[in-house]
């Protein structure tokens, strides 16, 4: 084939390549939309075709090569209906926008509900189409779906060869503020409105702009509500600056989660006037309650949370557990007093948002599906949630009541939230692990004359809640453990000890919000002496189940000569050493304990089977030295008898359909708990009680505690203990009203 030849075969095939691929774009142009080409009429050429249909991939979160279907039409964009959606539609879709081919396509309005019409249903491709028009349907606009029907497509990473894409994407966003205090303090709540352009960045025009523009832009941000700004100081300060627009106009309902998800006008490039008659687009958003101490509001900062309380009176009913990260986790709502979860059915972003705004937190980043922030307990009060994106709460949205057949646990919907950057990931860093996810912990501080240096943090009394409040600052997930020795991560430069005392309730966002020494005090200074930590993308979490431990519960007397192992143990009340062995007996409250592992990862004890200690008397290993706490407390929160358990055997005595068992104590074997399996410790056992013999009759609170002292780590120490109202008149003994403790567990674990 000589050269000549083979140049104009080139230049047929990438005109065919080209033509019909040319009529990708993202957002609707200002010129007007022809009108449909009668059937009767010939095929339009692809060029023709390229001017009347624009397709653009729709939804968040997503790649750049998936996403909702949208066509642009009459003048208005619409979705496709996935009914009788298959494959072949897609690579025709794929095919339009520039991609090779299509790896899959999504069903149920994965990426979000449109807005809009409903522009195609039952579409039906034979492969060869260059465009979607020419597939058959049941016409433009003639459909029986809903929004909660729209079609996604996913595309091949791969761009046909020669394929020129003009569309225009928004990705990033952010504020710069030009008031030189709020330069300095994050998180950053009021600026103008920037979004990432090329290797710089671009304001929007204002012209049109409206107060549902800046709620989607103050939800992406990570802030809830957006607040009134001063344009007239902006004004002023942007008369004197140069700016560069990208986006002329802006039009979101204000329930997206994203601005590219709102219709967007990009600025053309030979526009005369770039924004005539109005200036850069300028945001003020409310932070949620969590982030208010961080923004330097001190009068504003009473007006603004009294002002969150009434708007948002019903966010005590709902909350995020499981997540490793602050605005992440399984959705919990309470009823009747009783906590309970979200069937994952239908669950998108809408609906997401709405958990997540109320929380304090912005819009949602994902709408999590099939217990991915691990699985709940107890009763599941939503299914199928239908939010618009508006409502102040969850429980304003539509939803159905379910039973147990509808959904399991398995299907617990969650959420990730956005939140507001506040740098905290670049004060810390891990040094000389193996993997990123280990090593000795470094925190960066200033000096007085504001020279800023890495310092290492004392070891001592650094335990799993310490490391628990790092590595969620790292960014890291949950801590695996807590070390207060280091010298086998000797590989750094920095020896000086900058933060002694460290002590963390588990819940902080970075270790500089734990209570610690105001001077450094630390015994063992040595560098080999200094913190670290293990961070895992995955923990187990033990709860307790309440229900069984009320149904169980009776006090019997037990004859000492019964005893003696249990006193070994240390299983009895200190008035027993002086009872007159081996005649008498013990009055015990006696209970089944059943403790699930509902997390994300197997509950293992934190010693190797090679040092647990044979207890010859019981005749088994101990892994664990305290595997619970059992107290009896009065009103004022005073131990009157206690018990402990010592872990001698941690088995999955029974799953969740679907889960098998990993553990079993038989022949010296493996101990844990599987996630989605239970331990269950029988009434009849030994030390599965407390010894009341001493107690006079009344009014108490039994309290259990699980894993009391964070030997091993969890996601979520909060749901570690129990109690119950309990009545013991001298002969019986009753309670009532057990539930799962969370605000006021901590304050008496150390009672």
């Amino acid at each position: 084939m000589d050269r000549s030849t083979h140049r104009r075969l080139l230049t047929l095939l990438l005109s065919g390549l080209l033509l019909p691929c040319c009529c990708a774009q993202t957002t609707p142009s200002n010129a007007p939309t022809p009108t449909p080409t009668p059937a009767s009429s010939p095929s339009p050429s692809p060029q023709a075709q390229t001017e009347r249909l624009k397709v653009r991939l729709a939804g968040y979160p997503r790649k750049h090569n998936e996403g909702r279907v949208e066509l642009f039409y009459k003048g208005e964009w619409g979705t496709i209906c996935d009914d009788d959606f298959t494959i072949t539609n897609a690579h025709v879709l794929c095919r339009q926008l520039g991609f090779v081919s299509a790896t899959g396509w999504t069903h149920s309005a994965k990426y979000g509900k449109g807005q809009g019409k409903i522009w195609l249903d039952n579409v039906l491709c034979s492969g060869g189409e260059k465009s979607i028009e020419f597939c058959r349907s049941r016409g433009w606009g003639n459909s029986d779906c809903t929004h909660d029907e729209d079609a996604g497509i996913v595309c091949k990473d791969e761009r046909i060869p020669g394929f020129l894409d003009s569309n225009n994407k928004v990705e990033e966003v952010r504020l710069r503020p030009v008031v030189a205090t709020a330069k300095k303090k994050l998180p950053i709540t009021e600026g103008v409105v920037e979004v990432k352009y090329k290797d710089g960045w671009a304001q929007i025009c204002d012209v049109g702009w409206t107060i549902k523009n800046t709620r989607v832009i103050c939800g992406m941000l990570g802030f809830p509500h957006e607040r009134k700004v001063n344009k007239n100081f902006y004004k002023l300060y942007l008369e004197r600056q140069k700016n560069y627009f990208y986006l002329h106009s802006v039009a979101c309902t204000g329930t997206e989660v994203h601005l590219a998800a709102c219709p967007l006008e990009f600025i053309k490039p030979n526009a005369t006037s770039s924004c005539s008659g109005g200036m850069a687009a300028v945001v003020s958003c409310m932070p949620g309650p969590l982030f208010m101490q961080n923004t330097g509001m001190k009068k504003k900062l009473k007006i603004s949370f009294v002002y969150w309380r009434k708007v948002y009176k019903n966010n005590n009913n709902v909350r995020l557990k499981g997540g490793a990260r602050v605005g992440e986790g399984r959705v919990e709502v309470l009823k009747n007093n009783e906590w309970g979860t979200v069937c994952d059915d239908r669950w998108n972003l809408q609906s997401a948002s709405v958990v997540c705004r109320e929380l304090g937190f912005g819009s949602a980043k994902e709408a999590l599906t099939g217990a991915r922030m691990g699985q709940g307990m107890g009763p599941i009060y939503m299914n199928e949630v239908k939010c618009v994106g508006h409502e102040r709460s969850v429980w304003n949205c539509p939803f159905k009541n379910i039973t147990s057949e509808d959904c399991q646990h398995t299907e617990d919907a969650g959420v990730r939230c956005n939140t507001p950057y506040l740098g905290l990931e670049s004060t810390i860093r891990l040094t000389g692990g193996r993997t990123r996810y280990e090593g000795r912990v470094e925190i960066l501080g200033s000096d007085s004359n504001g020279t800023q240096s890495w310092g290492l943090i004392c070891g001592e009394n650094w335990t799993t809640k310490e490391a628990m409040v790092a590595c969620r600052q790292l960014g890291l997930g949950y801590a695996n453990q807590g070390l207060q020795e280091t010298w086998y991560w000797d590989s750094s430069n920095v020896t000086e000890m900058v933060m002694s005392g460290v002590k963390c309730t588990g819940s902080e966002m970075a270790l500089s919000q734990c209570q610690h020494h105001k001077s450094v005090s630390c015994q063992k200074a040595a560098a080999k002496f200094s913190a670290g930590v293990i961070c895992s993308e995955t923990a187990s979490d033990l709860a307790l189940n309440a229900p069984l431990v009320q149904q169980t519960v009776y006090i019997e007397d037990r004859p000492l000569h019964m005893l003696y192992c249990a006193a070994e143990e240390d299983c009895l009340s200190k008035s027993a050493a002086q009872a007159n062995w081996p005649y008498g007996h013990r009055r015990l409250l006696r209970f089944s304990s059943q403790i699930h592992n509902i997390g994300r990862a197997d509950f293992r004890p934190k010693a190797g089977r090679h040092s647990w200690v044979w207890h010859a008397c019981h005749g088994h290993y101990h892994s664990m030295d305290i595997f619970t706490h059992y107290d009896l407390l009065n009103a004022n929160g005073t131990k009157v008898a206690e018990g402990h358990k010592a872990s001698f055997c941690l088995e999955d005595t029974d799953c969740y359909e679907g889960v098998s068992k990993r553990y079993e104590c038989a022949n010296f074997g493996d101990q844990g708990i599987t996630v989605g399996c239970w331990d269950l410790y029988r009434h009849d056992i030994d030390c599965q009680w407390i010894d009341i013999t001493d107690v006079k009759p009344g009014n108490y609170i039994l309290q259990i505690v699980i894993n009391p002292n964070y030997e091993v780590a969890e996601s979520d120490f909060t749901n570690n203990a129990m109690k119950c109202n309990c009545k013991y008149d001298g002969h019986r003994i009753w309670l009532h009203n057990c539930h799962i403790g969370n605000t006021s567990t901590w304050s008496t674990l150390n009672t």
